[in-house]
């Protein structure tokens, strides 16, 4: 395909720009198809969620209006002025279906106005710029009172006008910085637009591709984020690998070929590389379709979907690139490619003392995995949300003066409708019965559905949801009040939702599906390197190392989020960083291996290729990690400063994910790669190819000769 595409490279790149058109184009007519409520649902909170849906007693879309002083005492006769007109405009909107009358808190400080919209939660997205727009020209004609709205409608939006914004942002400090970084490695402006251009119209074609996958595996949301953040990684990462061999053909070839044929020799080794290294990182990051959950499928989905056209992109439009380039503005003579002495120093202690060199790595990388073993793990909801969204500064005024609407656990029964009396009679003696605890608040009366099937109660609890209250309100209701109160009724079918349910079955439906994960990753990694290099001990050693990496990468984590350090030195905020994002862990590290696998193809190809020539194996380590020193640097920088970015989004998942693979890629490109794996390599010898045949078939030179490309797997 690569020798093609230099042989024909006006036709390649016009074939390319117009496969990302179609991308954008269809992606575009099509839509995204995003996740629904229904699509989260798992556990008992998901079981109790589906009877109630059934019936009609879901959760409505509900938006609470909340009226205020701005300061001093609230003026009663304004407010309820504020209310009425809220009340009054709000129901003639085609998007609202009831509005309530005006409830006032305890103390007097506040007026709230419930608004019920009209269908689920996904509908009312499309609607929620009516009642916003309403509320601020409520507002604006009562400047004297705060009148504000919040709800999870109006939370949805502000999250996702913020990760937009956040996309932009990250835009904005990425594409200098990388391009700075490929002007110091190429020196040349028109060469290091290179490798931008083919990230960027990557990254355009899988946004418009994933368009249509998400039809098929919805998006939650968080989508085109995760294609900005592999995309550029990877795009400058294979173009970067690719330049680097199509220089050193150059220098070769010293003008005895054309542009065409030297493209295609570095198809050969680098080309084919490239396409290995996509498909490890593909077959890694396919393990998270196990995890049976729609985030994980949706994240997955994004990074194989940028991958895939990484990887095309790497063998048609980089090879058409470069020779159309070539032919404009004939190259300057490469200069020699040397390891230079920063990395010959930086090589020497993996040469001369191996022995020393993996013991003292391996053991620091070891101790920075300790924090591990003290990980917490949440569900990063509401809680977690950054407070200058709007609904969510008015949700901790509305919640302060209102605090039985913090969270709230929902008993849903299923029963036939002879019992339904009986039901009824079970939920008013379980709400009795959790009035006279402190961490429960007194129920309102319970429902039923029409045609008696379903009942449910709504139990307010007066704490955050992610609070330790607040998890023990939902123990307590489980395991003790729920089964004391319907033991007279045991065929009644019972189960317990609500915030903290949701939170708790999606964390335990995580916890259940992770051996499962990590086993097939380990197993699918593992195959792929034995495949490739034909070697068991290099996919043992790979393995290894990729573990060894992920773990202090996560333990680092650990320290920074979870420890609050994080909030010390950057001034992040504390709901942010007092516990690890549950889908975090799993998902760095099926991405962490991906990359490492990425870096491991590119270095150990470079030592193979010396080793099939003959070159002693200790040589041959240096010699291969030596020759993709510069370039995996290049490379390294590169995607630090793209997943560094991400550090300072809002969104406090996207924090702890770009922070942990920023700190991943550092500790393999620098510790991996130029002291353990060189220095276990150097001391396992000709084991390293067990049980390959083909190292023992190769002689060494009797004299030396130029370095000479190999395909790399084999």
């Amino acid at each position: 395909m690569a020798r093609w595409s230099a042989e024909h490279p006006v036709r390649a790149l016009i074939g390319w720009f117009v496969f990302v058109g179609l991308c954008l184009g269809a992606g575009s007519l099509a839509g995204t198809n995003s996740a629904t409520v229904a699509d989260h649902w798992v556990g008992e909170a998901g079981r109790a969620d589906a009877m109630a849906a059934a019936s009609g007693l879901q959760r409505k879309p509900i938006e609470q209006i909340t009226i205020a002083a701005r300061s001093g005492p609230l003026d009663q006769a304004r407010a309820e002025a504020a209310a009425a007109e809220v009340a009054s405009r709000m129901q003639a909107l085609p998007a609202v279906e009831t509005v309530a009358p005006p409830v006032r808190s305890a103390d007097g400080s506040m007026l709230r106005v419930e608004v019920t919209m009209k269908g689920p939660d996904e509908a009312a997205d499309e609607q929620i710029d009516s009642l916003l727009a309403l509320t601020e020209q409520v507002q604006q004609r009562h400047p004297s009172l705060l009148v504000a709205e919040t709800g999870n409608v109006s939370t949805s939006a502000g999250v996702d006008q913020q990760r937009g914004d956040d996309l932009a942002l990250s835009e904005a400090i990425t594409l200098p910085v990388t391009l700075i970084t490929l002007l110091v490695v190429f020196g040349s402006v028109l060469m290091a637009g290179v490798p931008l251009l083919l990230a960027l119209s990557s990254i355009a074609a899988a946004m418009g591709l994933s368009m249509l996958v998400s039809h098929v595996v919805p998006d939650v949301g968080v989508g085109n984020n995760i294609i900005l953040l592999i995309g550029m990684a990877v795009g400058v990462d294979y173009a970067l690998f690719y330049l680097k061999r199509e220089r050193e053909e150059r220098e070769r070839a010293d003008g005895r070929l054309d542009s065409a044929a030297i493209v295609g020799l570095a198809a050969e080794t680098a080309g084919r590389t490239v396409v290995v290294s996509g498909i490890a990182v593909i077959v890694s990051t396919a393990t998270l379709y196990l995890a049976a959950d729609v985030i994980f499928s949706s994240l997955a989905t994004s990074t194989i979907t940028v991958v895939l056209v990484s990887v095309v992109s790497s063998v048609t439009a980089l090879p058409a690139l470069l020779v159309v380039l070539s032919r404009r503005a004939k190259p300057a003579k490469p200069k020699k490619v040397r390891s230079g002495r920063i990395w010959d120093a930086m090589l020497r202690p993996a040469a001369k003392r191996p022995a020393l060199t993996l013991c003292v790595s391996v053991g620091i990388l070891l101790l920075l995995s300790l924090p591990v073993l003290g990980m917490q793990m949440r569900v990063l909801n509401q809680d977690s949300h950054s407070r200058e969204i709007p609904a969510m500064r008015t949700f901790d005024r509305m919640t302060a003066a209102f605090p039985e609407l913090r969270t709230r656990h929902d008993v849903v029964v299923r029963a036939a409708p002879a019992d339904a009396g009986a039901v009824r009679a079970a939920l008013a003696d379980l709400g009795r019965r959790v009035q006279g605890d402190p961490l429960f608040m007194a129920p309102a009366p319970p429902q039923t559905s029409w045609d008696g099937r379903v009942s449910m109660l709504q139990i307010p609890v007066p704490f955050k949801t992610s609070s330790a209250e607040a998890a023990r309100s939902l123990a307590h209701l489980r395991s003790d009040y729920v089964p004391a109160a319907f033991r007279a009724l045991p065929g009644v079918e019972v189960a317990v939702s609500g915030d903290v349910a949701h939170d708790a079955d999606y964390l335990a439906h995580q916890n259940g599906k992770l051996p499962l994960v990590i086993t097939a990753l380990l197993v699918l990694t593992f195959v792929v390197s034995v495949v490739v290099f034909r070697s068991v001990v290099i996919g043992l050693v790979g393995v290894a190392l990729n573990l060894l990496s992920a773990a202090a990468s996560m333990g680092l984590l650990v320290i920074f989020f979870q420890f609050g350090l994080a909030s010390t030195l950057f001034g992040f905020d504390p709901s942010a960083t007092s516990a690890i994002g549950s889908r975090v862990p799993l998902f760095l590290f099926v991405i962490l291996f991906g990359l490492s696998m990425d870096y491991q193809m590119f270095v150990v190809s470079r030592i193979r290729e010396a080793a099939l020539r003959g070159v002693p194996t200790r040589q041959a380590v240096l010699q291969g990690v030596g020759q993709s020193a510069k370039v995996v640097t290049s490379a390294a920088i590169v995607m630090v400063t793209v997943f560094a970015t991400f550090m300072f989004l809002h969104l406090a998942e996207m924090k702890q994910i770009g922070f942990s693979l920023a700190v991943a890629v550092l500790l393999d490109a620098f510790v991996i790669r130029v002291l353990i794996l060189p220095a276990a390599l150097t001391l396992l010898g000709r084991a390293t190819w067990w049980p390959s045949r083909l190292m023992h078939r190769a002689e060494p030179p009797t004299t030396p000769i130029p370095v000479r490309q190999t395909d790399p797997v084999g």
